[in-house]
């Protein structure tokens, strides 16, 4: 069941012009193949027509039966499918678009951007720059894939992999030794030692954050350790996930900035 809300169902109803029963020019079967491509599910199938068997009645029980990701890949899909169909309306049948359906899609990129669970990804980015070898480019995918698919927790082991070797190159790059028996917040410890040590942190409360860093990764390895799929365990909810990956993936955002920042002269 999809996290929908009454005032987002409201806009999306707007905006696909769903009060006639149809779906903005969709036919039954473009919008059967449209469902099919997107999320490889059958709107035709049965359990979809318990409200109605016309296209809004269908779509209304696909948002109440489906996942977020689900709901919101195929929202995507019909979003891209807006601009096409104003400019069949504006051309074909002189309508004009109102203020209020513009304001619609932009309120409902929003909705599609929240089921999908972009407001986790902000610093992606930066672990898919990461790319010392393939190890690093395989984590770094698996975790962006379990980011776009909105389900964190299946990917915070795969992060915590990727943390461990990531501050481990780093350390050796700066000539600081570790070992394979070293938990995470040890090795970004040494690790910071070497930045206070190489002058490359210039404000005491830079320091201070990152060593408060260390607490918040010595706590990471029970999360993975009791919370993740690295065991037999009950995943941690949705919502402490994305915290997770936002606070570790700011990190890493600002590791890179010092690691590429310009040396002192």
């Amino acid at each position: 069941m999809s996290s929908l809300g009454i005032v987002e169902k409201n806009k999306l109803e707007k905006l696909f012009r769903m009060s006639t029963g149809f779906v903005l020019g969709f036919t039954n079967g473009t919008l059967r193949s449209l469902v099919a491509d997107s999320v490889g599910l059958d709107i035709q199938d049965e359990k979809y027509s318990a409200k109605g068997v016309s296209k809004a009645n269908r779509l209304r029980e696909f948002w109440r039966l489906e996942s977020d990701h689900v709901v919101g890949t195929l929202t995507r899909d019909l979003l891209a499918a807006v601009p096409e169909f104003w400019t069949h309306t504006q051309q074909v049948m002189g309508e004009e678009i109102s203020e209020e359906e513009q304001q619609a899609f932009t309120a409902s990129t929003q909705t599609c951007e929240r089921l999908l669970g972009v407001e986790g990804t902000e610093h992606l980015q930066e672990l898919k720059a990461v790319t010392y070898d393939d190890n690093f480019k395989l984590l770094a995918r698996q975790v962006v894939e379990s980011i776009e698919k909105g389900e964190p927790a299946v990917g915070l082991d795969r992060l915590h992999t990727f943390l461990i070797k990531y501050f481990r190159q780093l350390c050796y790059k700066h000539g600081v030794s570790t070992n394979k028996d070293e938990p995470l917040n040890a090795v970004f410890g040494k690790y910071v030692n070497g930045l206070r040590a190489a002058g490359k942190i210039k404000s005491e409360m830079s320091l201070n954050i990152l060593k408060y860093s260390i607490t918040l990764l010595s706590s990471f390895n029970a999360v993975r350790n009791n919370d993740s799929l690295a065991h037999d365990n009950t995943l941690l909810n949705r919502e402490e996930s994305f915290l997770i990956f936002r606070n570790v993936t700011a990190l890493v955002k600002f590791v890179e900035s010092v690691e590429q920042a310009p040396a002192s002269t």
